[in-house]
């Protein structure tokens, strides 16, 4: 059995520090808008929730700049 650590943090009402074994990252935005995420290893991701069971995301590493 695999063991994983993931805690997150609210730092402000639209900042949140994620931490989790391997890298750390923050989150800016709401539920309600689109939401902006840069981790450490490089990582770019945005996402957006969408009516129903739909959401929207995009990930871009350091490689696809």
């Amino acid at each position: 059995m695999t063991l994983t650590f993931r805690k997150s943090f609210r730092i402000l009402p639209w900042l949140r520090l994620n931490i989790n074994r391997r890298s750390m990252s923050f989150t800016t935005g709401s539920k309600h808008g689109p939401r902006h995420t840069r981790s450490t290893t490089g990582r770019r991701t945005t996402s957006m929730n969408l009516p129903g069971p739909f959401g929207w995301r995009k990930t871009r590493t350091k490689k696809d700049d």
